[in-house]
């Protein structure tokens, strides 16, 4: 056999070598491989995942904009994303912003069945209680509302027990008050100046239910 055959086998046996080895060591792909089928992950994955990332990236912005690091309610807030990792109180303070302007008009204006679902027994009793003595007085409230000029998170609680949780919320609000009587008259309040509403309410929810909504538990100032 002449040298330049020998040389062409020589090399084919090596060429034939090398890509023997590179299937073995990557693989055969065929055409647009599907990724890998991913694997649902758990409540309790999600949470391990949220707590170390939390741990790993530092405190979370999330929790101590709101309330003191450290603080009984920081924790309440942080358990309560352990518990529902979706969770977030930046959302639930734009909730309870919007949720303050339509109960607090829904009140002031005898509308009590629209807000209804938004309401705890005792709290709608004490609203149902209120709008029939305005009723009885030959009473109603005209009025518009103006904004919400301050809003903070007052504490966070959270009953690892029964998973009910309780935050409570200052709110200063602006709105136009007109009480008329029977014949229309203005017996108090102005339609023209703003008058000023502080309220102090707490709003409850059980964490982990399919229910998101949260309800008012409670009012003061």
């Amino acid at each position: 056999m002449n040298s330049p055959i020998l040389q062409l086998l020589v090399l084919a046996g090596i060429a034939v070598f090398l890509i023997l080895r590179l299937k073995s060591v990557l693989g055969t792909r065929e055409g647009f491989e599907k990724p890998p089928a991913t694997r649902p992950v758990s409540k309790e994955q999600q949470a391990r995942r949220a707590e170390f990332e939390v741990i790993e990236g530092g405190p979370d912005r999330d929790i101590i904009d709101h309330v003191p690091e450290n603080s009984p309610s920081a924790e309440a807030l942080a358990e309560m994303k352990r518990v529902e990792p979706s969770f977030n109180v930046g959302e639930f303070l734009q909730g309870a912003r919007q949720a303050y302007e339509m109960i607090l008009m829904g009140f002031e204006r005898g509308d009590i069945e629209s807000i209804k679902p938004f309401l705890a027994e005792d709290v709608m009793d004490s609203f149902v209680e209120v709008v029939a003595a305005r009723e009885d007085q030959g009473l109603r409230i005209e009025g518009e509302f103006v904004g919400i000029r301050e809003m903070s998170l007052v504490e966070a609680t959270l009953d690892r027990d029964t998973g009910l949780a309780e935050m409570t919320v200052r709110f200063v609000g602006e709105l136009t008050s007109v009480v008329k009587n029977e014949a229309g008259e203005v017996v108090e309040g102005s339609a023209t100046t703003p008058k000023r509403q502080r309220d102090l309410w707490t709003f409850a929810r059980r964490m982990g239910s399919d229910d998101p909504n949260w309800q008012l538990v409670a009012t003061g100032e």
